[in-house]
């Protein structure tokens, strides 16, 4: 029986970029830097979760992708259609704020949505989306 997600995967155009972005701009920790020859298992996961990781994969031929799936997948992941998400937050202002000075790309300022959270959306350095979203109170 499966009790827990693991590892989410995250697919990268350059996993050094990545590993920046998610490390330096996003306040993630390195959870596993392997390498074994052109491979190399690269996870990153926030303080205080540690069942959690992402890994962040290169889009690269090997391991069951085709140079024609890593193509396809570069295309989608650069024009933004793939992503991971929502990432929660306390307050979606201030981590917006903080995110954006450090260069985060954002494509949407924090909105108040009708469905209940307060969402903004960026960008990673490779293009995924990612929804940053804040609940809130729920009405009795």
């Amino acid at each position: 029986m499966i009790n827990r997600l693991a590892v989410s995967t995250i697919w990268v155009t350059d996993q050094n970029e990545a590993l920046r972005f998610y490390t330096e701009k996003l306040g993630f920790e390195i959870r596993t830097d392997f390498t074994n020859g052109d491979y190399r298992w690269l996870t990153v996961g926030l303080t205080g979760q540690p069942d959690l990781e992402f890994q962040l994969a290169a889009l690269k031929p090997g391991g069951g992708l085709t140079q024609e799936d890593v193509n396809q997948l570069t295309k989608l992941v650069e024009a933004g259609k793939m992503g991971s998400g929502p990432w929660k937050t306390d307050d979606c202002q201030k981590t917006y704020e903080t995110f954006k000075a450090k260069g985060v790309d954002f494509v949407q300022p924090p909105t108040d949505r009708p469905y209940g959270i307060i969402e903004a959306i960026f960008k990673d350095n490779s293009g995924n989306v990612m929804v940053l979203a804040q609940d809130k109170p729920r009405r009795a």
